[in-house]
C-alpha cells in the first residue's frame, strides 16, 4: 500500500469526481471535520474550543457512539454545528460484504433519528435552523476513506453525499509529532479545504495541540470556519 498523502492530489480527485474533497472557493473559508465521535470530554473541548473562535465545524459521527453518549450529541447538533454519518460501528467496507455495510449504514440513520432534538426544543434558539438540525443527515464519509465501487454507487444511490478531504492532520498517528500534524493544516489548507481531525482518544494528544493553534493561525488571516 502506498503512503496517504496529506494533500489529496488533484489526480484522485479527478478519479472519483462524484465524492466532495473541498468547497466552493466563495470567500476564505476553511471547513474542519472531526471523525469517529462523539467521545466525553474529547468532543465537548472540541465544542468549547470551537465556540471560542465563533466558528462550526463537521463530525462524522459513529452511531454506536451516538447512542451511548445521546446528549453530547444533541449538544453538537443545538450547538449549530453539522453531522455526518460514519457507519455505526465503524466499518471496512473493504472488507465487508456490501449488504451488510449498507444495513450499518441504515443503522447509524436510525440511531440518529431517535437521538436528534425534537423540533420544538428549548435548546435551538435560532427558530429558522429548527427543521435542519431535527433532520438527519445527507453526508457520508467512509471509515478509513475507502469502500468498494459496488457500495459507493448504493449510498450515492441513497442520496448521501460522499465527504473526503483536502487535507489530513495525521492526528490518529502516533508516530506523527503533534508539532507537525499542526504544519500539516498550516502549511497544505487552502481556500475551500476539507481538513480531517478525529475526536477519539487515540488522537487527543495532537488534535488538542494543534486545534486551537490552527483556529488562532487561520483566523488571524481573515478566515471563517463553516459547516459543511
Amino acid at each position: 500500500m502506498g503512503i496517504t498523502p496529506v494533500k489529496t492530489p488533484v489526480v484522485i480527485k479527478k478519479m472519483f469526481p462524484n465524492y466532495i474533497w473541498d468547497m466552493p472557493v466563495k470567500r476564505k473559508s476553511l471547513y474542519l471535520t472531526f471523525d469517529d465521535g462523539p467521545t466525553p470530554d474529547i468532543t465537548d473541548w472540541i465544542l468549547q474550543t470551537l465556540d471560542k473562535f465563533n466558528a462550526k465545524a463537521t463530525f462524522f459521527c459513529i452511531g454506536n457512539n451516538v447512542s451511548n453518549h445521546p446528549e453530547l450529541f444533541k449538544h453538537m447538533v443545538t450547538s449549530n454545528h453539522s453531522f455526518g454519518n460514519h457507519t455505526h460501528n465503524h466499518m471496512k467496507g473493504w472488507k465487508t460484504k456490501t449488504k451488510d455495510y449498507i444495513d450499518n449504514i441504515h443503522l447509524c440513520e436510525t440511531t440518529f433519528k431517535s437521538c436528534l432534538p425534537k423540533p420544538e426544543s428549548p435548546d435551538i434558539q435560532n427558530v429558522s435552523l429548527q427543521k435542519q438540525r431535527t433532520e438527519t443527515t445527507s453526508l457520508f464519509r467512509p471509515p478509513y476513506g475507502k469502500m468498494k465501487s459496488k457500495q459507493s454507487k448504493h449510498i450515492l444511490n441513497m442520496g448521501y453525499k460522499i465527504v473526503m478531504w483536502d487535507v489530513l492532520s495525521f492526528d490518529w498517528d502516533q508516530q506523527t509529532p503533534k508539532e507537525v500534524c499542526l504544519n500539516h493544516v498550516i502549511t497544505k489548507a487552502t481556500e475551500g479545504s476539507i481538513i480531517v481531525f478525529h475526536d477519539s482518544i487515540k488522537a487527543s494528544k495532537n488534535m488538542t495541540y494543534a486545534l486551537p493553534r490552527v483556529l488562532e493561525h487561520f483566523s488571524e488571516k481573515g478566515f471563517r470556519f463553516e459547516a459543511i
